[in-house]
């Protein structure tokens, strides 16, 4: 309970961002079925209410690539007819155990397609720096995005978390290949 109870205040805040009421497209994952914040409230909110245009990573099945795409998802992404199923319940898993989207999906993101990227992390610290799984898929991803965006088309990084996962006194090492967020939320804070 408490999981979904941070998971929602967290998305509340992002919700009340101009950023995110501006954003028509948005860059969101799909949670780990535990110990991550839940994301499936924030997506049906995204997709039923917001109108959002939504992609989701797609691994794949080579993981030793380190590769990630976002797809789009398309006007099936509305769930709102199918008694609380979520257009990704029927999606095969990877091995995380988390839904991604069919590989006859090919709706992939290119630059300038994604307004807002919303980032998971293992933790998140007050320079907005971010400690990911330790493979690169999102700073792959993001350096994909950003090298052929002019910088004002550049997506937003906002990157997600519960209050353990931030840490107020620390800071996280990061490396040349690194991103750094534009943003950090934890259900009590935004930095």
């Amino acid at each position: 309970m408490r999981l979904t109870s941070q998971s929602n205040q967290v998305f509340d805040q992002l919700f009340k961002l101009p950023q995110y009421e501006a954003a028509s497209s948005i860059g969101f994952f799909l949670s780990m079925p535990f110990g991550e914040i839940q994301t499936r409230d924030a997506i049906q909110r995204m997709v039923n209410k917001d109108g959002k245009t939504l992609y989701v990573p797609r691994v794949g099945m080579n993981f030793e690539l380190c590769d990630m795409d976002l797809v789009r998802c398309d006007s099936n992404c509305d769930s709102s007819n199918l008694e609380g199923k979520l257009f990704f319940d029927d999606w095969p898993t990877n091995k995380w155990n988390i839904p991604e989207p069919p590989t006859i999906n090919s709706n992939i993101a290119t630059p300038g397609d994604i307004d807002l990227l919303i980032v998971p992390g293992l933790a998140f610290d007050c320079n907005l720096h971010r400690l990911g799984q330790g493979k690169g898929y999102y700073d792959r991803f993001i350096a994909k995005m950003n090298a052929a965006t002019d910088t004002n088309e550049k997506m937003l990084l906002v990157g997600v978390c519960l209050e353990e996962q931030f840490l107020e006194d620390e800071t996280i090492p990061i490396s040349d290949h690194d991103f750094i967020m534009d943003m950090v939320l934890t259900p009590s804070k935004k930095i």
